[in-house]
């Protein structure tokens, strides 16, 4: 998928909603337990359910890792699935990969070849040589960690490195001199949107990820004050709070219910704009 693309899908959906599938088996519907791949079973029925109001879906592999070679199997088949039945979905590897030269181009060739989504997300820690080789993959992009919404991330991040600039925004205008720099994103965590403006300032026309609106305390009106731009430029993740609104076998048409609230939300900001 082009960036292009990307945008007009949120013209058309009237939303920037992307569902993050972070799928415990522990906390997904108990009649699901007696089906063949229940991991997939959920993940397929949250998609059927809300991806007319979605323009992304974003599996966490760590959710998938953890069960093994079956919840790889799982993760195959949910990415597989998307791909074929709703290829204009932008499909996010959450898998906060970071290494250098041959290992980053193995990682990128996993989830950009193999497993074929349009986008993973990278830790920057080992400079530009972790991560160029992720943007050397044509039509795919990088997200890189930039600010993120948990309490420790500011014990790094947010450690001043020069006069008036802190490391994450060392590291923003650092990625801008990458090569293939055009095809980065930027995860921004929605808890810290009193930073948006200074961000949007170093990267007015990236995307930015924002985890963060719902469970974790962000605000999506906060947020959009300051990250939105000319062509939206925000993928606003929601996870637990769609995806385990419901635990009874009408649990999709929750999750759908609960995608629609944010969905009509950002129609009204997106006609403001």
């Amino acid at each position: 998928m082009t960036k292009q693309e990307l945008i007009e899908q949120i013209k058309l959906k009237k939303s920037f909603l992307c569902i993050g599938l972070d799928v415990d088996i522990n906390k997904i519907p108990k009649h699901l337990l007696e089906t063949e791949d229940p991991i997939f079973e959920f993940n397929k029925q949250i998609i059927d359910a809300t991806h007319h109001l979605a323009v992304a879906y974003k599996p966490n592999t760590a959710f998938y890792e953890c069960y093994g070679l079956e919840g790889w199997k799982s993760l195959e088949k949910t990415i597989a699935y998307i791909n074929e039945k709703h290829p204009e979905i932008f499909t996010i590897a959450d898998a906060k990969r970071g290494d250098i030269g041959n290992t980053s181009t193995m990682y990128a060739k996993a989830f950009f070849e193999n497993l074929d989504f349009d986008s993973v997300t990278v830790a920057p820690y080992m400079g530009s040589d972790s991560v160029e080789p992720f943007l050397a993959f044509k039509d795919k992009f990088t997200i890189m960690l930039a600010l993120t919404s948990n309490k420790g991330g500011l014990d790094f991040q947010a450690q001043q490195v020069a006069q008036d600039e802190k490391l994450y925004q060392n590291i923003l205008k650092q990625s801008l001199t990458w090569n293939n720099n055009e095809q980065l994103m930027y995860v921004v965590g929605a808890t810290k949107a009193e930073y948006f403006k200074g961000i949007r300032e170093i990267v007015p026309n990236h995307f930015l990820l924002v985890p963060g609106v719902g469970a974790q305390g962000g605000n999506l009106q906060d947020v959009c004050k300051y990250g939105l731009n000319k062509d939206c430029g925000l993928l606003i993740n929601s996870s637990r709070g769609i995806i385990y609104a419901g635990q009874g076998e009408d649990f999709a048409t929750i999750a759908q219910e609960k995608a629609k609230e944010l969905q009509i939300e950002m129609e009204t900001i997106l006609n403001e704009m």
